[in-house]
């Protein structure tokens, strides 16, 4: 696809975004980066950046009636109390339905980056298929938030979805294999009893399998005077979930990494009241290189990160994805019923 002189002219900025992709691409090429894993971070929302917080756009009900609003501010570094640029995603959520009789449901806040426009060879895409994990440093409310990230798919409407778990989320539970326990497996099922995604429940799966210090924190910010409240966030590409109109949808498809459009987050938990995100950047990683890690000590204190990308390789940590996940909890559920249906037989048994 070739852009049009009308096409250019309706989009300024086209020379530089064509000379920052070809300059990546020149970058990577001379530095073999293709041959190896790569462990420099690709920055695609860094809201150190002004200009990114204002390239974004931000939906609510609002937009239909409601009475939900939405903003998303930049707020200045602080070197006093060592706080990073950041953008500040605020407002209130409210469930009251417009008067439009045909509007059933409200109460939802977003922001997303607009559409990247074009390039020298089209239309503009991110492409992080040589990367693992979205990092994105937050500091939370605490609130059911979600990331959204919208790809050049078939069906145009589709999102990938996933929580964006943080610290609040992270509850003790008994994490022993041999536990069979209802109370093991609620975050798979949702209040009508059907199968929620474990990437979309309320609690992140609970798996013993990995050392978790290596993904999670060391410290409760909510417990620790020491803790800054920001912490990074590790999502797997692979864990998203296809959804449409804010439900899962089958056949399930994988996020399709080469031509990602949009990558937002927004709040559809339907809880009256204010809410307040905090975002520093997102970025598409393999781990944190040692750079990063100086940067993560400093802005998450006793949160940071415990292990670069280079030592989980060396230490042979791969986390399993929350597909994974989703079937030993779906296995354990089988069981149970088994168990019953076996106690069932049995108790008519008896009674002969």
């Amino acid at each position: 696809m070739i852009p049009t002189a009308k096409c250019l002219a309706q989009r300024p900025g086209f020379v530089k975004r064509s000379a920052e992709e070809l300059a990546r691409f020149t970058k990577m090429a001379w530095n073999l980066e293709t041959l190896s894993v790569p462990y420099k971070p690709y920055y695609l929302l860094d809201f150190t950046d002004q200009n990114t917080v204002a390239a974004c756009k931000t939906m609510a009900d609002r937009a239909v009636g409601g009475y939900s609003t939405a903003n998303l501010d930049y707020v200045p570094a602080d070197p006093a109390t060592n706080t990073p640029a950041h953008a500040r995603f605020h407002g209130t959520i409210s469930t009251k339905l417009p008067q439009n009789w045909k509007i059933q449901r409200s109460g939802y806040a977003a922001f997303r980056n607009q559409d990247r426009g074009f390039w020298l060879f089209g239309r503009l895409y991110w492409d992080v298929d040589p990367y693992t994990y979205l990092a994105l440093r937050v500091k939370s409310d605490g609130r059911r938030y979600k990331v959204n990230i919208q790809t050049d798919s078939i069906v145009e409407s589709d999102i990938h979805q996933h929580r964006l778990f943080t610290h609040h989320h992270r509850t003790p539970r008994l994490s022993s294999a041999s536990s069979s326990s209802p109370e093991d497996i609620t975050s798979y099922s949702s209040e009508q009893g059907e199968v929620v995604p474990a990437a979309l429940a309320d609690l992140p799966a609970e798996n013993p399998s990995y050392p978790s210090n290596a993904y999670s924190h060391t410290t409760d910010p909510t417990t620790n005077p020491d803790s800054t409240g920001w912490e990074t966030v590790l999502i797997r590409w692979n864990d998203f979930v296809r959804t449409n109109l804010g439900f899962a949808v089958e056949p399930q498809t994988s996020l399709l990494r080469q031509r990602i459009k949009s990558i937002g987050i927004g709040l559809t938990d339907r809880v009256e009241g204010p809410f307040d995100l905090r975002i520093h950047r997102m970025w598409a990683t393999n781990g944190l290189s040692e750079e990063e890690m100086e940067e993560e000590r400093r802005v998450c204190g006793l949160n940071a990160l415990q292990m670069t990308g280079k030592e989980w390789a060396a230490a042979g940590i791969e986390r399993p994805s929350l597909a994974e996940q989703e079937g030993e909890a779906l296995s354990r559920l089988k069981g149970l019923k088994k168990r019953k249906d076996e106690g069932d037989a049995g108790g008519e048994k008896d009674s002969f």
